[in-house]
């Protein structure tokens, strides 16, 4: 019996490398426990904003339920938040998921497909303006490394999302898997979730 967490990534082109690979590099720590999928609208490879390509495992309309979810973000996300396609896999999946995760701009994704209404939530702090303006219904948090809000994760710009994911393994598995996570990635653990000097260097507080 498979007893692991999936956590299905979304991937789309010119997404922010360490958005997605930052925290499936601390998921990957605790890889006893999760099935990591890359999920995207169509096969083949995509493109990071830096260059790196990742290859895409399932598509989104193929008929699968993931556990977590990641939602990185990155330059694409602007196109992206008009893409019907993926704002309705977003919200078909984070339906039934336990945990739906974003980092940097992806939470403007989740904004604009309406799951983040009334929830709050932070996210890129030196994009906040534009990110913000995708959910007016969302209580934005200006000073937040990341937020939990019931089901949802949301944390600020690419570094964030290591504490982030880090939160949620110990949410998921206890605190002593997450600091095991942390120090075999030899990776300094920001566990006080209102840490956040960027929300002062970008003008925010």
């Amino acid at each position: 019996m498979n007893t692991k967490w999936s956590i299905g990534v979304v991937l789309f082109h010119e997404f922010e490398l360490l958005d997605a690979f930052g925290p499936l590099e601390m998921y990957g720590m605790a890889d006893d426990h999760f099935d990591i999928c890359m999920v995207a609208e169509e096969g083949g490879e995509v493109a990071s904003r830096q260059g790196p390509k990742s290859v895409v495992e399932y598509l989104f309309d193929q008929e699968r339920h993931y556990d977590l979810l990641l939602v990185p973000g990155g330059r694409g996300t602007r196109r992206e938040v008009d893409n019907q396609v993926i704002l309705d896999w977003l919200r078909l999946q984070s339906a039934n998921a336990t945990y739906v995760t974003s980092v940097c701009t992806g939470s403007a994704l989740l904004a604009r497909a309406g799951l983040l209404d009334d929830v709050r939530a932070t996210t890129n702090k030196m994009a906040f303006e534009w990110a913000t303006s995708q959910g007016k219904k969302v209580n934005w948090a200006k000073q937040a490394r990341w937020v939990e809000d019931g089901k949802f994760f949301t944390s600020s710009g690419v570094s964030a999302g290591m504490d982030m994911s880090l939160a949620v393994i110990a949410k998921l598995l206890g605190q002593e898997t997450a600091e095991r996570a942390a120090t075999r990635a030899e990776y300094e653990w920001h566990r006080d979730a209102g840490w956040d000097p960027f929300a002062k260097i970008h003008g925010l507080v």
